[in-house]
């Protein structure tokens, strides 16, 4: 391993000075150069083929990519990546985690190419400020955590979202929703429902947001509102897409979830879609809800629909102090669908609970179960269930307003 980290340096030096004798040369340029340094060195030709092209793609990414990263960030296969510092480098496959045989040549080449990341969507890292959200530009979630926050050196976490955007045929292909359950959230989403999608983290509340999204009417005004734009909406015209940005130093002042709401009501939206609430920004919400803005959708974090609730009313309570009975009455009438997410113990993920608010009575926001993920037993290592209807929906005059039967 010492041996090729060695080539890989005196490769990647090599061509390095060759390109600071140039000035904006194409990426076609640098792959030649590198292939002219493999053909030029007796050492580097006494390497087996397999090491040379592992050699060359390695260089030309730590020239002009994200190094060793990159060729995890071009398999769509991999779901998830884990850089736990500079030499221990994991990913989930089809819902398993593996360890690599591969590491940055350096620690310092790995922070290289974290400043690289933020750089890229404006955000900042450092001790000073040691924790960042970000993104790739082919929309992949970034966390990252550095000194002196991590011990074992910088942090990287990366969300990778499939290419080519899932829709609701491929979720009840999986076997993750009923054809029936799709119908009527399709019914739901174009009569502009209240949608709240909760579920524990890797459960698939963002692309299920996504899917959802894509019974939107294209001629809809839409404002989606993240920490780190992540959502990738199809097919909508008229879309605005909002992110948060973090203060620094510089005096670059801190626009977060609550100023971007706030700010998205003079714009003329015809729904809000916010990436998802953690915090205060959960009281602007559900007031939007409140106040006319039908069809608005968002997640959250939580183990099941009911504990959503429970986080929510924290959240609100985190903005303003105002009763637990007002806040669950304003939760009951902002709020129509709740939609829990989970990933099952063999990986699979399910829509496990469909719910209806249907207001509140003595303080106590009332829930009807549509739908329900019933598990039945399980077969060489899957999970065997069934979507179980426990009942019809009540609240019926958004779809008798859009002039949509439920038939």
């Amino acid at each position: 391993m010492e041996d090729y980290k060695e080539l890989k340096r005196m490769l990647r030096q090599q061509v390095l000075e060759q390109l600071t004798m140039m000035q904006n040369q194409s990426d076609q340029v640098v792959r030649e150069l590198i292939d002219e340094a493999i053909c030029g060195s007796e050492e580097l030709l006494l390497q087996s083929l397999m090491t040379r092209k592992r050699l060359r793609e390695e260089v030309f990414y730590s020239i002009r990519g994200l190094d060793v990263l990159q060729a995890l960030v071009d398999d769509n296969t991999i779901t998830e990546i884990m850089i736990n510092g500079p030499d221990a480098i994991f990913i989930e496959r089809e819902g398993r985690l593996y360890k690599l045989d591969m590491a940055f040549e350096s620690r310092e080449k790995l922070i290289d190419i974290i400043q690289q990341i933020v750089a890229g969507c404006n955000r900042t890292v450092n001790e000073a400020n040691p924790i960042v959200d970000a993104r790739l530009s082919g929309g992949a979630r970034v966390n990252i955590v550095m000194n002196p926050v991590a011990l074992n050196g910088p942090v990287v976490t990366i969300r990778r979202f499939p290419d080519k955007p899932i829709t609701i045929q491929d979720l009840i292909d999986r076997q993750s929703i009923s054809a029936q359950m799709a119908e009527l959230l399709e019914k739901l989403v174009k009569a502009k429902y209240n949608i709240f999608i909760s579920g524990g983290t890797g459960a698939g509340k963002t692309t299920f947001l996504n899917v959802l999204s894509g019974f939107i009417p294209e001629d809809e005004r839409i404002i989606t509102i993240e920490d780190s734009a992540e959502l990738q909406l199809q097919g909508l015209g008229n879309l605005v897409r909002l992110e948060t940005r973090n203060g620094n130093v510089d005096g670059c002042k801190e626009i977060r979830i609550r100023d971007l709401i706030k700010t998205s009501l003079r714009m003329r939206p015809d729904r809000i879609i916010v990436g998802e609430v953690r915090g205060e920004e959960a009281a602007d919400m559900i007031t939007c809800m409140n106040c006319g803005l039908e069809g608005s959708m968002c997640t959250g974090h939580a183990n099941s629909a009911a504990d959503m609730l429970d986080r929510l009313e924290n959240m609100i309570l985190m903005a303003k102090e105002v009763p637990l009975s007002s806040i669950r009455r304003q939760m009951s009438s902002g709020l129509d669908v709740l939609i829990h997410l989970g990933r099952l113990r063999d990986k699979s993920r399910k829509v496990l609970e469909v719910l209806e608010v249907l207001g509140s009575e003595d303080d106590r926001v009332l829930l009807h179960s549509l739908y329900r993920f019933q598990e039945r037993g399980e077969r060489k290592g899957c999970i065997q269930g069934e979507f179980v209807k426990e009942g019809e929906l009540v609240n019926v005059e958004k779809l008798e307003r859009a002039g949509i039967s439920l038939a």
